[in-house]
């Protein structure tokens, strides 16, 4: 999973639970290469449990020309932890373009 989704041992990320709400910031440590285990050690164990369905996240600090190579890579599990899709959108491509700006007011939206 680290491999598919281009995080390294050590880095931090964030844990999103969907099944109770829960966020919390943590390290990578590799487990044992496909087998898919999500492990969470410490108090991080409190707030998740066996099952739950998780999200997650890294970040990282770029300067602009890094930003327009930059694609994002979003990995997609079964049940079972195993890869069912994996998707490379480049960045650029969400990015709105610098002949658009405008000093109209930004759109505000409410979900």
């Amino acid at each position: 999973l680290l491999d598919a989704s281009d995080i390294y041992p050590y880095e931090k990320v964030q844990v999103v639970n969907v099944s109770n709400g829960s966020r919390l910031e943590t390290y990578t440590i590799a487990g044992a290469r496909g087998s898919g285990v999500i492990c969470l050690n410490g108090a991080a164990a409190r707030l998740n449990s066996e099952g739950d369905i998780v999200i997650i996240i890294s970040y990282g600090q770029y300067d602009e020309q890094e930003i327009r190579s930059l694609v994002p890579h979003v990995v997609f599990v079964d049940a079972d932890n195993r890869i069912t899709e994996v998707k490379h959108v480049p960045l650029i491509e969400m990015l709105p373009e610098a002949s658009a700006e405008t000093d109209a007011e930004p759109e505000v939206m409410y979900s």
